[in-house]
């Protein structure tokens, strides 16, 4: 028996949406098999399911965003998953940040077509000159104790980081721990069974004497 695959109509069930988000959101996914034929934007085995691997996996985040949020900052933004979803679905402010010319273009392209008003950042994150976010998302970008550092230059005492992991989340964790304090809750991805949703608070740096323990002395 061929498996149904996770429709548009099924993304709008699901998320309760207008249907002239999902119509945008229609536009969006035409544009990323029509550009992924030419470029590698996301493995070509996903765009038969892009409704869920993709949309879904990125409109999982929206219900995490704190009322009154309106500047997000999507680090490393690929394919625009999840920036360029949560801005389609209504985040005032977004921000995408990335460094690769051709998903530069990408993205502007998706942001014509679809009408939706982001700001795009060709260049790396770290050289971005700074501002404070009320969210900060990331896919599949790097683990997070390393995504905290990214963050860290957007991060303000109230900003909210929603990250989604997969199934080596549990080791991300334990490391990320070890460099900087935060508050974590941890869910389970609707889209992936492997997989984890993390919304992060209250970030700060673990004081230096915590991280390093004294040299031993030369032999």
């Amino acid at each position: 028996m061929k498996q149904t695959i996770f429709s548009a109509d099924d993304f709008q069930a699901v998320t309760t949406v207008s249907r002239e988000t999902v119509d945008r959101l229609q536009i969006y996914a035409d544009v990323l098999i029509d550009w992924n034929g030419r470029m590698n934007l996301v493995a070509r085995s996903t765009l038969e399911d892009v409704w869920h691997r993709h949309m879904l996996d990125s409109a999982q985040l929206f219900p995490l965003i704190p009322s009154g949020a309106k500047v997000l900052v999507d680090l490393g933004s690929g394919a625009g998953f999840p920036g360029l979803v949560l801005a389609i679905m209504g985040v005032p402010e977004v921000h995408l940040i990335e460094s690769t010319g051709k998903k530069v273009s990408f993205l502007q392209a998706v942001a014509d077509a679809t009408g939706v008003s982001v700001k795009i950042h060709n260049n790396r994150i770290e050289a971005v000159d700074p501002f404070i976010a009320d969210v900060i998302t990331a896919r599949a970008l790097a683990p997070l104790d390393k995504l905290l550092g990214y963050a860290h230059p957007f991060s303000g005492p109230d900003t909210r980081h929603l990250y989604l992991k997969g199934q080596h989340v549990g080791d991300e964790l334990t490391n990320a721990h070890k460099i900087w304090n935060m508050k974590v809750d941890r869910q389970p991805s609707s889209t992936d069974p492997r997989g984890s949703v993390l919304s992060v608070c209250e970030v700060s740096r673990v004081q230096s004497d915590r991280i390093h323990s004294p040299s031993s002395p030369s032999a």
